[in-house]
This record gives C-alpha cells, structure tokens and sequence, in this order.
C-alpha cells in the first residue's frame, strides 16, 4: 500500500494513506519523527517514570500518576475499546515504534539526558489523553474549599470561585450565515493551556478513501478530537467547567498483610501493593499505591510498620477509572463524520473531559452540545471532600447532557450557560461578554476578520478596582497622578501600554496587601497536600484570581478594601516613574521539560486573564505568562481551504528545526497561517509502498 507525508510552507504534516489503518499508521510515525522527545516524556508521565531522567523535581507527578493509577486506567480503557478502535489505536503505536529510533536521533534532548526511546505499548495514547486531563476539572480545588471552611467558616467556602491558571479553559464561537459574508457558518476560537515547548496542538491533515479531515492534534493520540473540519462539517469544543471527579476521605487500617478502607456498609479490603520510583541522581524512592472502593488513595496514607491504628487519607474518584470509558471510540467516527448529525452522534459517546461542544455543516446544520460524563450524586460531593464511611456520597447514574439551539450567534468561553446544571466554578462572563458583544458588530464576517476577536485585549474585569482607585481622597501629588493616569487609560492591556502596566503593578500590590491582610493571612499556613496541587492551593493564585469577588464582597467585613488599595496606589507611586510597557512585564513563559538555552528571552505579550485574548500571569506573583492560547483556528464552512490556523511556536518539535518556532512571530502579531488541502500546493517528503500488519 502507498503512504505519503507532505508538507506545506510551515512544515505542517498532510499524510496520504490507501485506507485508515495506514493513516493511523502514518499519523504515528509522523508523531515520533516530528515530536519524538514530547511523546516519550508523555508516555513517561503516565507511567510516572519521569525522575529517572529528569531527576528529583519529577517525583512529585511520578508519585501522583502512580498513586492515581493513570496507566493502570488506560490498560482498562484500551482493553474495553471496540475491535475497529483498538485495531486503529494498535496501528498508530505501530506507526510510532516504527518512527521513534528516527525521531530520537535527531532530537537532542535524549542525548543531553540519557533516555533512550522505549517500546509503546497500545494502551500508551489513552494514558496519555488521562495524564493530560486527569486535572482539568480542576477536583483540588475541594481541597482549597475545605481549607477555606475550615479556616474562614462553611460561609466561605466558594468565596474564591473563579477559572485559575490551574484550570484549561478556551474561547469558542459559532456565527451563522446570517453574520457571514458568504452566507455560510464560521467557527472560531482558542484552547487556553499551558504553552508547552513543543506545543500541545499538532497541526495536521490526514486523508484516505473516506477520511479528509484538518484539525489540531494531541501528539500521542491518534486522530482529532477536539478540532476538526472534514470539509462539509467542522466542530470544536471548550472546556465546559464541569464537575465529575470526587474526592472522599478515607479510614485506612491494616489488617495482617492487607489493607481495609471503612466505606458506609463498614471495614472492606482495599488493594494495595508498593512501587518504586527511581530518580536520576539521587536514591529510589518507595510509595505505597492504595485503592478503596471508591478509588485510589492520592493523599496520605498508612505507615509502612504494620501498626493497627487507623489513619486518614483522601481517595479520587473519576469516570475512566470506574467506567474503563474515555470516549475514544467517537474519534475515528467524527474523522468520516459528513454532517452535524454525524458529529452528534460520535460525541455521544465522549467521556473524558466534558466539553461544550460547537459544531457546523455545509447543509445548514448548527450544534451546541455538552459532550462528556457527569455524576449524579449529592450536592456535597461537588463542593467538598465527603467521608467515604457515610451513606448517600455514592454515584447514582450519569447526567443527561444539555443542548442548545444557535440563533445567529453561539459562545462558550467557560462562562455559566448551558453547563451550569453540572458545575461548581465557571470563568467570570467577561470573555463570553466580549465575545458576543464584537460578533454583534457585523453581519459581514470573514475569516481573517476573526483576528479582531481572538486579539482583543479589552479588561472588563478592572472595573471594581478601578472604581476604588477612584473614589480615594487627599491622595498625594505623585498618587494623584497615578489615579489619573489610570482612570484615564482605555482598560486594553496591549503590549505597548504603559498605562496597562501601571494598572497591573497597581493590582498586584492589592492581591499582596490581601494575601497579608490578617483577614485572610490564616490561609497562608501550610496545608500540608503534595506539591501536585499547589496551583490550585497558593493563596497568591486564589486572591489573584477571585479579586473582583474580594474587592466586592460582604463577607469579609475585616478588610478596609479602600484602605488596602491606597495602600497599593500609594506604594506603586513612591516607586518613581513607570515607564515600562506591558509586554515589557508581561513575557511568554513557556513550560520545558528541559529547562531552555539560559538567558533565553521570550517575546512580550498583549492580553490578560480576563481579556479574549487570555495570556494569563498571576498578578501579586510574577507578570510573566505561562498559560494562553496554545492554538487558534477559525473553521470557514464556504470553502474549507479559506479556513485558518496559528500555533504559539510552529509544526514540529526539534530544536534548530526551521519549523520549531516559525509560527511565533504570527502568533504574537494575532496573524494565522493559511490552512492548505490542495496537495498540488504541497511538497511530498517521501512516499512508502509497503504493507503493515497491524
């Protein structure tokens, strides 16, 4: 059979298979070429083998992944996968055991670490699509709540609800004809992750007999779940906010050489067995892995001395793990998928992660769906750890997923719609607001307009500081100045923006002074949770990011918040002038496995958390940016080939490469690259005649 890889001027894959397990095939090798190193410290998290090569810093997730059992559940969910969707996901890690000596020979970072590339086995994506989702819905946040509780009072405990860094969101949007130059459906948007170095999104086209299909890959993952456009329908998704992960505190005893967990019906045996973590440069380390019947233990646990006393822990209970589901089987169905009824169907049988869901077609069909697996079970187990000994804390039932009908527009920006029934905390409405007030603007759409939107850097969520700041009397000359200055300023973070970054400096001294406030210092003792979950358990993060909320609430009577704020206007004034531009401050910060070039300087950025343009630092923190659009892409359904598309850094993930980074400077700029389908137009890298058995 032939097989053929091109490429286009960005160096994007387009691969040309005689049926879909080749291209499965295919799309597997060209993973390991382009993305070797990515996919091996991926498979390695999920295994939590990351310390043996990265040292003594990886141990903390090697510790989680092996605690919550990640590869363990991807073995589950491979083997309960339908004979056609395993045979496709077995030929994909065909394609990448083929392609990984290739791909490791021209990457240095094996050479600079040791690693040699392992053989995968074909539950290997699964576990990766888990280990890259397992904390999106963000369940260490019911710890922050019980603490919140505990210390401030049950008043208090969603007093911080808000999307953090912690927490992937995404901007999304569907236009109809009506608001269309051509009359037909645009679908824009962008995935807010961590910017990873290589990108988490692959840019790819892949083609056989009935598969056509552009999107932006998972390296490690066959296929294109999240975006994609088959010509004649296009889908994308958000994050929908969505609760479905439990934590349960658990009452551990041993008893001989077993282990029981007290559940509501009393003592049952728990599984339990010991791993070794090995570290690079340092000792082994020795972990216990306990599981109850409600899952496995990921905080704390029992000496290893074989005392009788019972001992507190806190278990994790998540839909793959009770299911084996993770919804793969829906990949290979929205790959041929031909309408918006097709797409429909496939998603519902997505699991993991629940998403809102926006999709179009060339006949006039419209989605907006939620897509995923949610739990029916009480109102306690969504908000807070719940004690695993009393009844009523079980499962019972999965929920429907809502729909909504598309009028002219659709949005989802992480906001409170049509997944509020299956949440706690959503992203304030700012984003979401933005979004529908621009698209209102014209009935005259094009997808390169779509830039306008993607960039826009207005930040809604300044009002209630900005308020403070203006009501302060008998400020000094130089506060006084500032205060002008900043009621002034047109509230766009924009790159070039001195004022935008007088404001953030203003903002940051605020979350200081009220991270230190004695109102809510007792939230700065230690907690005592692995280092795993500090992102959604650093009192700077939660007050960065609940600021609108604490600057307005009744709750916390204690703190004088104009006092606090002319204290932080009083402060940045004595600073001196303020001269320095936001994307001075504001610097991409991109996450490395392997720490980069030293003294490497990435370029500034425009944006803010709130703003559609969401490049978030943590205010109070630091102003760099670790988290934004890790992708943007705008679906045209008149012509698939006017569609477009724009990563943070570029197709392949080989220092040196010339595609390593040739993407970066459109992505800064709000630019895109041109989505290609026509292989006229295309270079072929190389062409195979062979026959693989899969």
């Amino acid at each position: 059979m032939t097989t053929e890889v091109y490429r286009d001027a960005w160096g994007i894959p387009h691969l040309r298979a005689a049926d879909g397990l080749e291209l499965a095939f295919a799309q597997g090798r060209n993973a390991a070429t382009d993305r070797a190193w990515q996919i091996e410290v991926e498979r390695h998290r999920v295994q939590g083998t990351t310390a043996a090569f990265l040292g003594a810093d990886a141990v903390v997730w090697d510790r989680f992944a092996r605690q919550s059992r990640l590869a363990d559940t991807a073995r589950r969910c491979f083997e309960a996968l339908d004979a056609d969707t395993a045979a496709w996901v077995r030929a994909y890690v065909d394609g990448v055991n083929a392609g990984l000596p290739e791909g490791a020979d021209g990457t240095p970072e094996f050479a600079a670490t040791g690693l040699t590339p392992g053989h995968w086995d074909p539950w290997v994506p699964l576990g990766i699509w888990i280990s890259a989702h397992i904390l999106f819905a963000g369940f260490p946040t019911k710890l922050w709540r019980e603490e919140v509780a505990r210390r401030l009072g049950d008043g208090a405990t969603t007093l911080f609800a808000t999307d953090g860094p912690g927490t992937s969101g995404s901007n999304g949007w569907l236009v109809t004809g009506d608001r269309t130059a051509t009359g037909a459906p645009l679908i824009a948007g962008d995935p807010h992750r961590f910017i990873e170095d290589p990108g988490i999104y692959q840019q790819i086209h892949l083609v056989c007999p009935d598969v056509d299909v552009v999107g932006l890959a998972v390296p490690g993952v066959p296929g294109l779940a999240h975006f994609g456009h088959t010509g004649s329908v296009a889908w994308a998704i958000t994050n929908a906010m969505s609760d479905y992960q439990d934590l349960y505190r658990e009452r551990l005893r041993r008893s001989g050489t077993g282990v029981e967990a007290q559940g509501p019906d009393g003592w049952r045996p728990a599984t339990h067995h010991r791993e070794t973590i090995e570290v690079a440069g340092g000792e082994p380390v020795e972990i216990e892995v306990i599981e109850t019947d409600r899952g496995p233990v990921i905080i704390g646990g029992l000496a290893a001395d074989g005392a009788a006393s019972v001992a507190e822990a806190i278990s994790l209970r998540y839909p793959p793990r009770v299911t084996a589901r993770l919804g793969f089987d829906a990949i290979p169905a929205l790959l041929r998928a031909r309408t918006v009824a097709d797409v429909d169907r496939a998603f519902d049988a997505w699991a993991e992660p629940v998403n809102v869901v926006h999709a179009a077609d060339t006949e006039g069909g419209l989605l907006h769906r939620v897509a995923g697996r949610v739990p029916v079970r009480h109102e306690d187990n969504r908000l807070r750890v719940v004690p695993a000994w009393e009844h009523g804390h079980e499962w019972q039932g999965w929920h429907d997923t809502p729909r909504a009908d598309v009028e002219d527009i659709a949005v989802m920006a992480n906001a409170r719609g049509i997944a509020t029934p299956l949440g706690v905390e959503f992203a304030p409405p700012h984003r979401a607001d933005r979004i529908a007030g621009l698209l209102r603007e014209s009935k005259s759409w094009t997808a390169p307009a779509m830039a306008a939107v993607h960039t826009d850097t207005h930040l809604a969520s300044a009002a209630p500081l900005l308020e403070l700041v203006a009501g302060l009397p008998a400020l000094s000359p130089e506060a006084s100045a500032l205060r002008d200055r900043l009621l002034a300023w047109d509230r766009r973070m924009e790159a070039d923006s001195t004022d935008a970054a007088l404001y953030a400096a203003v903002r940051s001294a605020v979350v200081r002074r009220l991270v230190a406030h004695p109102e809510l210092a007792v939230l700065t003792e230690p907690f005592g949770y692995p280092e795993v979950f500090v992102p959604w358990l650093y009192p700077p993060v939660k007050v960065a990011y609940a600021l609108e909320t604490l600057l307005t609430t009744d709750h916390l009577p204690g703190i004088d918040r104009a006092g606090v704020v002319r204290a932080a206007v009083d402060e940045v004034a004595a600073a001196g002038e303020h001269t320095a531009t936001w994307g001075e401050l504001h610097r991409l910060a991109p996450w490395q496995a392997l720490p980069g070039t030293a003294g490497e300087e990435w370029p500034g950025l425009p944006g803010d958390h709130d703003c559609v343009l969401a490049t978030s630092s943590v205010p109070g923190v630091t102003d760099h940016s670790a988290r934004g659009p890790a992708a943007r892409y705008v679906w045209d359904l008149a012509r698939r080939e006017d569609s477009l598309w724009v990563v943070p850094l570029g197709a392949r993930g080989i220092p040196g490469d010339p595609h390593h980074r040739d993407q970066l400077p459109r992505w800064l700029r709000g630019e895109f690259v041109p989505v290609v389908t026509d292989f006229d137009q295309l270079t072929l890298e190389h062409r195979t005649e062979e026959n693989h058995d899969h």
